[in-house]
C-alpha cells in the first residue's frame, strides 16, 4: 500500500463539497488515514506551493488557497499517486473525465476543488508538510 496527500481546496469546502468528495475517494478504494481541516495563512501556502514560484499563476494559488478552510489528507491504496491523480482528473473540470471528482465538483480550472500529489517523492514531502508520524493511523 501507497500513501498519498490530497487537499479538498477552499472552493469545495465553502460549498459544502467536501462530504461528497471524501466518500467519493473512500468509494474509489481510498483509506483514510489523516484529515485536518485548516486555514492555511499566506507563508503556509506560499511555502507548500513554492515550486510554482516562478509560474504566472502562483500568486493568485496563494490567494485562493488562503481564501477559506481547506482539508489536507492522507489517502492509502495500492499505486495511490497515480490512481488518486486518475480519480480526481484533469485540473480543467471540462476537460475531466465523466466520474472523476473535478468533473463532478469543481467549479472551474482555478476553482478545480482538490489537490493532489504528483509524484511519490512529493506525496512523501507534501504529507509531512501537513502532518507528523503520530497523526498517521494504520
Amino acid at each position: 500500500m501507497n500513501r498519498t496527500l490530497a487537499i479538498i481546496k477552499p472552493d469545495a469546502t465553502g460549498a459544502g463539497k467536501a462530504g461528497k468528495i471524501l466518500a467519493h475517494l473512500e468509494a474509489a478504494g481510498f483509506t483514510l488515514r489523516a484529515a485536518r481541516m485548516m486555514h492555511l495563512s499566506e507563508a503556509a501556502a506560499r511555502s507548500f506551493y513554492e515550486v510554482h514560484k516562478e509560474r504566472p499563476f502562483y500568486g493568485s494559488l496563494v490567494e485562493f488557497m488562503t481564501s477559506g478552510p481547506c482539508i489536507p489528507l492522507v489517502l492509502e491504496a495500492e499505486g495511490a499517486v497515480p490512481r488518486l491523480r486518475e480519480t480526481i482528473g484533469a485540473t480543467d473540470p471540462a476537460e475531466a473525465g465523466e466520474g472523476t471528482v473535478r468533473r463532478l465538483f469543481a467549479e472551474s480550472k482555478e476553482r478545480n476543488a482538490i489537490h493532489a500529489s504528483d509524484s511519490d517523492e512529493n506525496a512523501s514531502r507534501e504529507i509531512s508538510y501537513f502532518f507528523s508520524g503520530t497523526d498517521l493511523l494504520g
